[in-house]
């Protein structure tokens, strides 16, 4: 590959700068995988939670605990850790 030949997979220029973002995106991927098991768990493990709140007598939400998510999240990541938490919270509980 010449240096005016890009690599339409990578978008790289030349053949080691594509190796390394093959392997770079590589492990984007795994940690995309990591991710997604991660939410999907979380949200099953969030509505039990709310089963089990709901089947004692209990309220179906505890605004108090997803408040303090929500500022866990936006602290750690600024304001796109807000609307991050917003969507895990949703996945856990379902829609208002």
């Amino acid at each position: 590959m010449t240096a005016d030949v890009v690599d339409q997979t990578t978008g790289a220029g030349d053949p080691l700068s594509a190796d390394e973002i093959r392997a770079k995106r590589e492990r984007i991927d795994e940690i995309d995988q990591a991710i997604i098991d991660l939410w999907l768990e979380r949200a099953s493990l969030s509505q039990e939670v709310g089963k089990t709140r709901m089947a004692s007598g209990g309220t179906r939400l505890v605004l108090s605990r997803e408040r303090e998510i929500v500022e866990r999240f936006r602290e750690a990541l600024g304001p796109d850790g807000t609307q991050i938490a917003l969507m895990i919270l949703r996945a856990g509980r379902g829609p208002l």
